[in-house]
């Protein structure tokens, strides 16, 4: 049955939720910056969503699996993975919590699904155009680098796609957070909770979680950092703390 599903450059792997997930070989996979947004959002039962550059599918997913909105249309600007996504909602039999259609974000509004969103979930290429060095993969260089979409793009599209006090959850590098603010500003969406992330209490964050509300009025909460793994005396191997195991655990940071 799974034979169906994949390509030779692709495999399926089984992941948080008891999602059985496709991805491509030489493609990014499933790690920690899209579980973590995915935890990061918080469940609103009744409500539509939309998810920006999809990738695999995965955070669409993940939310779908645990309940935490009715419905969420997925996009993905390249035409490969959009149907990966499809691929992959039909293995988990969630096609009536997720769809995905190909398209650009640039060119996205409320129109395309129909009314003005509850919530809007990114993890948007961190890397500038000029920086860092070129992925011999195509794949890889769209989804790390600001090829086709920049984060005030994202911004915006978030705006055009959300209703007034709609929600714009992003996980982004804090050595651009103030690219984000900026292009969150411009958008008129405002940063009401942030959380940072490291990877152990030695090292600076890693990446940084944004809740944004359209409309909303100034007033942001930084919340406690998440510290994600720790040592033991006399142990080379790090073990999750306490915290981040939760997380891990019931995929939300409300605990």
């Amino acid at each position: 049955m799974d034979n169906a599903f994949i390509f030779e450059d692709e495999r399926i792997d089984e992941v948080n939720e008891d999602i059985r997930l496709i991805q491509k070989k030489d493609g990014l996979t499933f790690g920690t910056d899209a579980y973590l947004l995915a935890a990061y959002v918080k469940r609103q039962k009744n409500a539509v969503a939309a998810e920006l550059g999809c990738g695999t599918g995965i955070i669409s997913l993940l939310c779908a699996a645990r309940d935490k909105f009715s419905f969420i249309h997925a996009f993905e600007i390249q035409e490969d993975f959009a149907s990966l996504t499809q691929r992959n909602i039909d293995l988990n039999s969630l096609g009536d919590r997720v769809s995905c259609q190909p398209a650009d974000i640039r060119n996205i509004s409320s129109k395309d699904v129909g009314r003005e969103l509850d919530a809007v979930l990114a993890n948007p290429p961190y890397m500038l155009t000029s920086s860092g060095k070129r992925n011999e993969s195509d794949a890889k260089n769209i989804a790390r680098h600001e090829v086709h979409g920049t984060i005030s793009d994202f911004c915006a599209c978030a705006r055009r796609l959300l209703k007034h006090g709609g929600k714009f959850y992003c996980v982004w590098r804090p050595d651009r957070l103030s690219s984000l603010f900026s292009a969150l500003a411009e958008n008129k969406l405002e940063p009401k909770e942030m959380t940072f992330v490291h990877a152990d209490t030695d090292t600076a964050p890693s990446i940084v979680l944004v809740c944004s509300v359209k409309g909303g009025a100034p007033s942001l909460k930084i919340s406690p950092p998440l510290i994600m793994h720790e040592c033991f005396a006399g142990e080379s191997k790090r073990v999750l703390t306490p915290k981040a195991q939760k997380i891990y655990d019931t995929m939300s940071f409300d605990n």
